[in-house]
């Protein structure tokens, strides 16, 4: 036996042979056994990018988190690291249940557990992925936190005064299925308010999803639960923690760079990311500039180990081209090789999306734009050169952010297409936070490390569900979700559509309802509200058996006596609905597309103003009429619950808008939005044309 569950599910996790597992399956009461599988790990500015501010606006309003307690599943926690700090931290609810399995715990760290059964191990972090996450969530403020003196500030999380509970259910690399129920199982008992999950692997019907069925437990106890979206972008499909009762978060850019300018010997201006700069680096110099893969050797190209040693390009003392691999690493690999500085450049489908890291030596990342103007340069001259200038952090310079990472991954929804995911983007790029050991040779204790990927950009969104949770505990978790969704931003600081990697307009797919916007998201106006049992309806219409239901939902389920919905009947702050010749529930010969009409019931939150009156506008998507009825709510008291049906009505030929690379899938979108006098709240659609 390695776990007993009481809250995930009714059962266990243990070794056993094939065989015994086979006999077990044959007794009363077995409903279903399965391999262990191992799932994937998935700031000093970015609340400032995001509005908050100190003694003023969601801060002030919910006390900085206070009383909520954040529970955090990853690979531990360094307990004595200042972020931790219990300054202005009060003491634990009583309804706190958990323990601390080391020493240093505090009023601001709470609890530590462990569940990595390598023998021996403890809930100490011994990866810095769990410092950083946990940090960004609830870290208390550091002042003074940088990294090689750069994106110098007070480091602060998003609910620095909330609680943080630890549940180690990872290794330095990996993260068993099992351990991350144990986790969950765990922190549901314990009590915690919301749950923070950067680990994902790839998409699977929700019943064999350990994720899935965790999070589905704590939302029956009215706790949040908030999931990275994975980091297999561009390509897409590529989402992780697709269930409806999670929220699934994107990674974009804010607007801070560590700014490292590549100087071509033609004088031609890039500019790049490296938070090393060194100050021994003299720029005036130009350097030789060699590409080792520019015969189209791939290991050359990424600057592998065995290219560099073959010696079949010289590369000492001179600024060394590789593609963008594993960055830090190969910067490294450079270094040892003799090499003066490397420039980093990006694969096509990098895009823009660059990173500043914590490099071994002189580097300058830059996108793929900056590469082909790279490369043209090599090819025009029989002895490039060129040289890196270094500029320190600048701020406010990229109106581009937030910008979808490359990395980030997309929908549509595998595991169940007619929910819309993701359902937000948060910053997850070059983010600064807590780390076990320091990364510039300091002997401080205030360790910091800058790092990206949605691993970091869903504990933002944690924090800023404890920030509402604290503003409004009896809003459940549906409403919290539907708070940050309707009020996302749709542009960037330019004042245009947010950006993919390609610096084209990102789709539904990329943005999901947009960027979140705290302080809007702290005062919706409606939210749309789903309660755990209205999840089962929507499971059985998935077309999962009553056996695969009650597997999620944890009691007995039987699909035959109960009223299945479509997916988009649904009570979700978003569509995702499909045009086809067999659009309706029952397939048809007839090759016109069906009217399809779904409800929608919104809830009046917003306190201050209980009497008020919203009007549809409807942003209609291409060859497709909605249609929404009433087309105005009215409003006489606070907590007022009001309907509304959504009619969508094919109009002919489908033009189509194609994504991805299935040119006869293709893609339309829309969106309503409720406006009042002093509310805007808005619901993405997405329509598929088959």
């Amino acid at each position: 036996m390695v776990y007993a569950y009481r809250h995930v599910m009714k059962g266990f996790a243990a070794k056993l042979t094939v065989e015994q597992v086979n006999e077990m399956t044959k007794k009363d009461g077995v409903i279903s056994a399965r391999p262990q599988r191992m799932l994937s790990l998935h700031t000093t500015h970015s609340p400032d990018f995001l509005g908050l501010h100190p003694n003023v606006g969601l801060w002030s309003g919910s006390n900085y988190g206070k009383g909520v307690i954040i529970g955090v599943v990853d690979t531990g926690i360094t307990p004595t690291h200042p972020s931790y700090d219990d300054t202005g931290v009060p003491p634990p609810p009583s309804k706190w249940k958990g323990t601390c399995d080391v020493v240093g715990c505090n009023n601001k760290l709470i609890g530590l557990k462990n569940y990595v059964s390598d023998g021996g191990s403890s809930g100490l972090d011994k990866n810095g992925h769990g410092t950083h996450t946990s940090s960004i969530a609830a870290g208390n403020f550091v002042e003074g936190a940088n990294v090689f003196g750069n994106d110098k500030g007070t480091a602060v999380g998003m609910a620095p005064l909330a609680h943080v509970a630890m549940y180690k259910v990872c290794d330095q690399r990996k993260c068993s299925d099992a351990a991350i129920l144990a986790g969950m199982d765990a922190a549901i008992e314990d009590g915690v308010d919301v749950l923070s999950i950067s680990i994902g692997a790839r998409s699977r019907p929700f019943y064999n999803d350990p994720i899935a069925k965790g999070a589905f437990a704590a939302t029956k106890k009215g706790i949040f639960v908030s999931c990275s979206a994975g980091n297999r972008g561009p390509i897409s499909p590529s989402l992780s923690n697709e269930a409806p009762w999670i929220l699934t978060v994107g990674a974009s850019t804010i607007d801070r760079k560590v700014k490292a300018t590549v100087t071509l010997g033609n004088q031609v201006l890039l500019d790049g990311e490296s938070l090393f700069q060194p100050k021994d680096f003299h720029p005036a110099t130009l350097l030789p500039l060699v590409y080792p893969g520019k015969n189209g050797d791939k290991g050359a190209m990424f600057c592998t180990k065995t290219s560099l040693l073959n010696n079949t390009v010289d590369v000492k003392g001179k600024i060394v081209i590789c593609v963008k691999y594993d960055n830090v690493a190969q910067g490294q690999r450079v270094k040892d090789a003799g090499g003066a500085a490397m420039i980093l450049i990006n694969k096509q489908i990098d895009g823009a999306t660059t990173t500043a890291d914590a490099h071994v030596l002189p580097v300058s990342h830059v996108g793929y734009r900056e590469r082909l103007t790279i490369l043209e340069y090599l090819t025009s001259t029989t002895l490039p050169v060129a040289t890196i200038v270094f500029h320190g952090t600048v701020i406010g310079e990229d109106k581009s952010a937030p910008q979808v990472a490359s990395f980030s991954s997309r929908g549509p929804n595998v595991a169940s297409p007619g929910i819309l995911k993701p359902d937000i983007i948060g910053p997850g790029v070059s983010i600064l936070a807590a780390w076990p050991v320091s990364v510039d040779n300091t002997t401080t204790t205030a360790t910091f490390n800058v790092m990206s990927g949605t691993s970091m950009a869903c504990p933002h969104l944690s924090g800023i569900a404890a920030l509402l949770k604290n503003r409004y505990p009896d809003w459940s978790p549906a409403a919290i979700k539907s708070a940050i969704m309707t009020t996302a931003d749709l542009v960037n600081l330019n004042n245009q559509p947010i950006e993919d990697e390609r610096e084209l307009p990102a789709s539904v797919f990329v943005v999901g309802a947009g960027h979140v916007n705290p302080t809007k998201a702290s005062n919706p106006g409606l939210v749309y509200d789903i309660q755990p049992a209205d999840y089962i309806p929507y499971l059985c219409g998935l077309g999962y058996s009553s056996e695969q239901v009650t597997i999620i939902v944890q009691e007995p389920v039987s699909c035959v006596n109960i009223l299945s919905i479509p997916q988009a009947e649904l009570n979700y702050p978003s569509f995702a609905i499909q045009l086809s010749s067999s659009s309706s529930s029952s397939s048809s010969s007839s090759n016109v597309s069906k009217i399809m009409t779904y409800q929608r019931t919104v809830t009046n939150v917003d306190g201050d103003d209980a009497i008020s009156s919203y009007t549809v506008n409807i942003y209609q998507p291409p060859e497709i009429t909605v249609m929404v009825s009433p087309s105005t709510l009215t409003f006489s008291e606070a907590n007022q619950k009001l309907s509304y049906q959504v009619i969508f009505i094919p109009s002919g030929t489908h033009p189509m808008i194609e994504y991805g690379e299935c040119n006869r899938i293709k893609y339309g979108e829309g969106a309503i939005v409720w406006n009042s006098a002093k509310h805007s709240v808005r619901t993405p659609i997405s329509v598929k044309y088959v």
